[in-house]
């Protein structure tokens, strides 16, 4: 749509009757806005701001990505005039498979700029008014099936788990092993880029004095481990990592496809996610 074109509510509801919730905008004349602290600059977005006493920066993206659900994107403009957005950024081959598997939950996977290397971004999010969004050219940024994981992302990114400090602290092995080997070109790096997810359950509970830990490295229905050696001998080398300490008194885990888990099962558990395994002090 033409910057010169005017617009009122009525035909901003209608140019947004098309958009849906992971639809972007890619072009090289967009900024995202963010507030900032001129006496303690944290981003490098910021720390590039020459002028002292101004508190806005505003960062070249590539895009764009809508993350307001459908259903408030399309209510009239007059009604709910604003709606949210994430910038887009590039990232690097693996990480760009680690994120559409769902291991990176700070960003969402968007399947039709996925051949540009971009991903949203979920850790910022700006709210713009309906207009502006009306004066952007949409791209669809996924089918109906696809728009489905886009959401269970941007819910997962809200709703993560908080890990205990002990916990985080009795899997640190295993954490930096699983950072150190999903890259490489090795038969575990393989192994490890073939899992959909990890899932972790605490028995009786995260909060129990005594507590046993189930790891659950799921993987595709039918999927072979990769090389000579069968998923146990690598089960046993990543679950020999989480070594019982204080609370946790057992460690157990399985390989398991998905299919093959109660839906009990698959609620009681929480996805190990690497990005957010960090001590709270």
């Amino acid at each position: 749509m033409s910057d010169s074109l005017p617009l009122n509510p009525e035909r901003v509801t209608e140019i947004l009757g098309d958009w849906k919730q992971g639809d972007c905008v890619v072009s090289d004349d967009l900024r995202f806005i963010h507030r900032f602290d001129p006496t303690c600059r944290l981003s490098e977005a910021a720390q590039g701001v020459e002028e002292e006493d101004f508190d806005l920066v505003e960062d070249e993206v590539p895009g764009m990505c809508l993350v307001s659900q459908t259903c408030d994107i399309v209510r009239k403009a007059e009604h709910q005039p604003y709606v949210e957005v994430v910038p887009l950024v590039e990232v690097e081959g693996i990480v760009l498979e680690e994120i559409r598997k769902g291991r990176r939950p700070a960003y969402a996977f968007v399947p039709k700029v996925a051949d540009q290397s971009l991903v949203a971004d979920l850790s910022r999010v700006m709210t713009v008014e309906k207009a502006v969004v009306a004066r952007w050219e949409r791209m669809d940024g996924c089918d109906e099936q696809q728009r489905i994981h886009f959401q269970h992302a941007v819910v997962r990114k809200r709703r993560r788990f908080a890990f205990p400090d002990d916990f985080v602290e009795c899997t640190g092995e295993l954490q930096e092993r699983l950072k150190g080997k999903h890259g490489k070109m090795s038969k575990e790096g393989e192994a490890l880029r073939s899992l959909q997810e990890i899932r972790v359950c605490a028995e009786p509970s995260w909060s129990s004095d005594k507590v046993k830990l189930f790891f659950r490295f799921i993987c595709a229905e039918g999927q072979q481990a990769p090389g000579d050696v069968g998923w146990d001998k690598y089960l046993e080398a990543w679950l020999i990592l989480v070594k019982p300490s204080g609370r946790y008194l057992d460690v157990v885990g399985d390989v398991i496809a998905l299919k093959d888990m109660t839906a009990q099962e698959y609620v009681d558990s929480v996805p190990l996610d690497i990005d957010y395994l960090s001590l709270s002090r």
